[in-house]
């Protein structure tokens, strides 16, 4: 089962595990982090799953589609580490950290 670290926006990092073939939003949303929205479920047309992907855990990682792209654009709070969760596969041993809300 591929593990997975998260960051918390109070900064406290939880290590958790996922099933193979999820996407980091849902991990995190199946682990009970409250402050990960994720309103549209996973369809990549809300914005609310913002992540940081540790610059040591961008290796493999699909690239960034345009509809992505348009919807991290409207947040205040992008980085070059921006992605959104429901289109980032778990990968074992990645460090996401939950981005600030809009």
């Amino acid at each position: 089962m591929p593990s997975l670290v998260v960051v918390d926006r109070a900064g406290a990092e939880k290590s958790i595990e996922a099933d193979t073939g999820l996407t980091v939003m849902e991990a995190i949303r199946d682990n009970g982090f409250d402050e990960l929205l994720a309103l549209c479920g996973g369809c990549c047309s809300c914005a609310t799953c913002h992540v940081y992907i540790d610059p040591t855990s961008v290796s493999g990682l699909p690239e960034m589609s345009a509809d992505e792209n348009d919807l991290l654009d409207s947040s205040d709070n992008r980085t070059d580490a921006s992605r959104l969760a429901c289109q980032v596969p778990v990968i074992d041993g990645m460090k996401v950290t939950i981005a600030p809300e809009d």
